[in-house]
């Protein structure tokens, strides 16, 4: 059993799934300081530099579950193995791209490497941690997706600056295949899986496929009629995924992990509108920085810093929190000090100085951390270990949708309001009042994740009741 491996192997498999908690968000954050580099090189539209971060969330958010149930019936390591692998190969690719249709293929690769390593890497830890120290280590494992965010802007920005953008992918390339490696050299013996072999629901795989590209280009074409129309494709393929997975044999994603579980449907719901109401912040807040308070964007980026340095700083101790104390109360206390936090940045205006701002940041920040690794041990906590991979998988999907709903909102809020002009000195009024009604909608989401995470159950007695079954 996993749970029985040797205390050094275990930490073996948390350095792992750290480095690759640490990857994402690391090459994304670098990527936003990188784009313009890659543009001038490749002469791209500005409507194509937005596809250099879309084409691999697409591609990540569509192989999520699939993957995750993937790992599940054939092993997490060998699913996290070739994921390692891939990230390795497509990076270099995309280092030594040529053309604009390489490099958006790399991406595309990278994407779906990126979903082998996040449905498997949580899920891994899950495997060999008992639910008494769950907790800690998602802590840790959170901090470092909050590290990657940390020193994406600084480390990218002085490698495009140094040594160009290609070698961001270079660094992306090597750890990939040292994670290859370490795998490969140490983690021997039976796979880590959840139950007995199953055909994978191809179908259901590609109606959700299906559902998440519309979702994600409708939220993209917002005000725009085809907006809306791509939408309402996403909901249609939404009820066509259900109808098939309730008749299929073997789900890529069994229904039954909702039903009657409100710890783990709640949580996911949580976590889904705690990332819709938060990921435009940062968005938001670059704009008012360089452009009403005339910041440089290495000034900005620091300023930004504030919060995830405060979530490096307090998950780890918020995850060893959650497997004494229930995660609903510490991830919903989260969620209400970030809701504060939104309030407070709604009443930004051109006065309003750079040191209050970063102090907004930092509460931001504190909420985050209490909401994010209590979130995460309640979601894998409440599912036994067959479901460890699809649990983590569907973690990750809700993350990427919230993020994709928060951009859209964002854009739908600036188009409606200031329209697509660009942002100069005359349009401050219309941008700080669009920024506004973005922060107070936000809050609003905040306060309902609120009760939806309250509503979630405890998730110790859910935890305990599969440790017995298991």
């Amino acid at each position: 059993m996993p749970h029985d491996i040797p205390p050094g192997e275990r930490r073996i498999v948390l350095v792992l799934a750290s480095v690759a908690a640490f990857l994402a968000p690391f090459m994304g954050a670098s990527l936003n300081v990188a784009v313009p580099a890659i543009g001038r090189e490749f002469r791209m539209s500005a409507v194509t530099l937005g596809w250099i971060a879309m084409t691999y969330l697409l591609a990540a958010a569509v192989c999520l579950v699939p993957f995750g149930k993937i790992a599940d019936l054939t092993g997490r390591k060998r699913i996290f193995r070739w994921g390692s692998l891939l990230h390795a190969a497509s990076s270099l690719s995309a280092a030594l791209a040529g053309s604009t249709a390489v490099f958006f293929g790399a991406r595309v690769l990278q994407g779906i490497a990126g979903a082998m390593l996040i449905s498997t890497s949580v899920a891994m830890l899950t495997s060999v941690y008992p639910p008494g120290e769950r907790g800690r280590v998602l802590g840790l494992n959170v901090s470092f997706t909050y590290l990657g965010l940390s020193l994406g802007p600084v480390l990218g920005g002085a490698m495009t600056q140094h040594w160009g953008w290609r070698s961001i992918f270079l660094a992306a390339s090597a750890l990939g295949f040292i994670l290859a490696l370490i795998v490969i050299g140490t983690l021997k013996g039976e796979e880590w899986t959840g139950g007995e072999k199953q055909a994978v629901d191809a179908a259901g795989a590609l109606l959700m496929a299906g559902g998440l590209i519309s979702l994600m280009l409708g939220f993209s074409r917002l005000p725009e009629p085809e907006g809306f129309l791509l939408l309402a494709a996403a909901a249609a393929f939404l009820v066509l995924f259900i109808l098939r997975e309730k008749r299929a044999p073997a789900p890529i994603l069994d229904l039954n992990l909702f039903r009657g579980n409100r710890v783990f449907a709640f949580s996911n719901l949580a976590a889904l509108i705690n990332y819709s109401a938060t990921t435009a912040v940062g968005f938001v807040l670059s704009l008012h920085l360089q452009i009403v308070k005339g910041l440089s964007p290495q000034a900005a980026g620091l300023v930004l810093l504030a919060q995830p340095a405060m979530m490096v700083l307090f998950s780890p101790l918020a995850g060893r929190l959650s497997d004494r104390i229930e995660p609903r109360f510490l991830a919903s206390s989260g969620m209400g000090i970030i809701a504060a936090g939104l309030l407070l940045l709604a009443g930004l205006n051109g006065a309003t100085s750079t040191a209050v701002i970063a102090g907004v940041l930092l509460v931001l920040g504190f909420g985050f951390a209490l909401f994010s690794s209590p979130n995460t041990n309640a979601v894998m906590g409440a599912v036994d270990k067959r479901s460890y991979g699809v649990a983590s998988a569907l973690l990750g999907t809700m993350r990427i949708t919230g993020q994709m709903t928060s951009m859209g909102l964002a854009t739908l809020v600036f188009a409606l309001r200031i329209g697509r002009v660009a942002i100069s000195a005359e349009a401050h009024p219309g941008f700080l009042a669009a920024s506004r009604i973005i922060f107070l909608l936000c809050a609003a989401l905040c306060l309902a994740g609120v009760f939806a995470s309250l509503a979630r159950g405890k998730m110790h007695e859910t935890a305990d009741s599969l440790t017995s079954a298991d």
